[in-house]
């Protein structure tokens, strides 16, 4: 089951990078953003409902503030940045940014007082290389707006803290109502600040090619990519959903360039194997002292 989870986690969000492309062409970024967490997470609450299940949204209120918490940062911040991002950097660039959440996954252990191993640490370092490698030359000389790499920057910061406290917060024990309610949440405070920031909202100039991209974004982004991580979180290692850091930027690269005709240049290359590796280096040595910790408590 963790491995049908994980693969729907891979393919569903490194897609979301090409549908997040054509959702900002004509429609308002953060309104948008929170009306996909707010029909999401009512489909979500309906079929709990449906299926008889209405018992699992009775929670209490430590879980309804964990959930509101957890659901913000990992939305909010992690998701609705990564919208605003897209209105300037590529779809690709963005995902490679986005994948370095394992290695800020590891300084957050490290600033809750963890021991971090001496392998993670050195791949945390050269990661973070990485991703200076993609963002610096294009923010300085590259034309991209220096905003929208703030954005994709602080996209995988607040998106590794909703992840890292997770485990550390009260949250519904039901995975779906854990999910329902983190859209709810999230999704009234992304269409608040959009409404005051988003400027004018002008429904005439929607295209159908954003209000599908919403749409996919909605059902597969929300629903079952989401549902899928919000149940490994509570499943699975930490370190080991964060593997999916490795495919996304991949499909996110292969889509963004075939589909969009994002230049995928030799600096690009160098920065993904960068990351990659490192967060390949991380991953394996987070797993390693996880099991060796476990089987020193059994001893």
């Amino acid at each position: 089951m963790v491995w049908i989870a994980l693969a729907t986690v891979y393919v569903v969000w490194g897609s979301t990078y090409l549908a997040i492309a054509f959702q900002v062409r004509s429609l308002p970024p953060l309104t948008s953003a929170g009306v996909r967490f707010l029909v999401a997470g009512a489909i979500v609450v309906a079929w709990l409902v449906v299926r008889g299940r209405p018992d699992a949204l009775r929670v209490t209120r430590r879980e309804l503030l964990g959930a509101a918490g957890i659901g913000c940062l990992l939305l909010v911040g992690g998701n609705a940045l990564v919208v605003l991002a897209e209105r300037s950097v590529p779809s690709g660039l963005a995902a490679l940014i986005v994948a370095s959440v394992p290695l800020w996954v590891v300084l957050w252990r490290r600033v809750a007082g963890e021991r971090i191993p001496r392998l993670s640490a050195t791949g945390v370092a050269v990661g973070f290389s990485g991703v200076l490698l993609l963002v610096v030359p294009r923010g300085i000389a590259g034309g991209t707006d220096p905003l929208g790499i703030v954005f994709a920057v602080a996209a995988p910061f607040c998106w590794s803290a909703g992840s890292f406290l997770s485990r550390r917060v009260s949250l519904p024990r039901d995975p779906l109502a854990s999910t329902g309610v983190q859209m709810l949440f999230a999704g009234v405070l992304a269409v608040c600040i959009g409404l005051v920031t988003d400027g004018p909202i002008v429904p005439s100039s929607f295209t159908a090619e954003s209000l599908l991209a919403l749409g996919y974004l909605i059902v597969f982004g929300s629903v079952v990519a989401f549902t899928a991580y919000t149940w490994l979180l509570q499943h699975a290692p930490v370190s080991q959903v964060a593997t999916y850091a490795y495919v996304n930027p991949v499909i996110a690269l292969f889509l963004g360039a075939l589909v969009l005709g994002e230049p995928i240049t030799p600096l690009i290359l160098a920065g993904a194997a960068i990351i990659v590796v490192a967060v390949a280096i991380v991953v394996t040595q987070e797993g390693r002292a996880r099991t060796a910790r476990n089987a020193e408590e059994r001893a």
